[in-house]
């Protein structure tokens, strides 16, 4: 996975592309959300429009970056969620548990 971010608004917006699969993709994400946290920047949006697959390890990284930041009074939110991915957090019932946008620009809208 190869991991991006910008800011827009306030919000960080996390860019992940390829495949999110564990390992060190979960170090890499983990990490960089702490920097954000002690920056003071806990409105983040994962963008999962250009991420082809997901296992049940990368369910995890999204569930302990959500945990993470309501932990530290921030909020994540995803955005673009692919059709595989969608079916995969439906199945495993974790749509219930994200506030999902079909883009960043709603997802950040939403955090006003």
């Amino acid at each position: 996975m190869k991991l991006s971010h910008r800011e827009t608004e306030g919000v960080i917006i996390l860019e992940p592309k390829g495949k999110i699969m564990g390992g060190p993709d979960a170090t890499m994400l983990h990490d960089l959300l702490h920097e954000f946290i002690d920056q003071n920047k806990k409105k983040v949006v994962i963008d999962l429009s250009k991420v082809e697959w997901m296992n049940s390890t990368g369910l995890g990284i999204l569930i302990s970056g959500l945990t993470t930041l309501r932990n530290n009074g921030g909020e994540l939110k995803l955005a673009g969620v692919t059709e595989k991915i969608e079916s995969l957090l439906t199945i495993t019932k974790l749509i219930t548990v994200f506030d999902n946008y079909d883009n960043v620009d709603e997802a950040v809208k939403s955090f006003k």
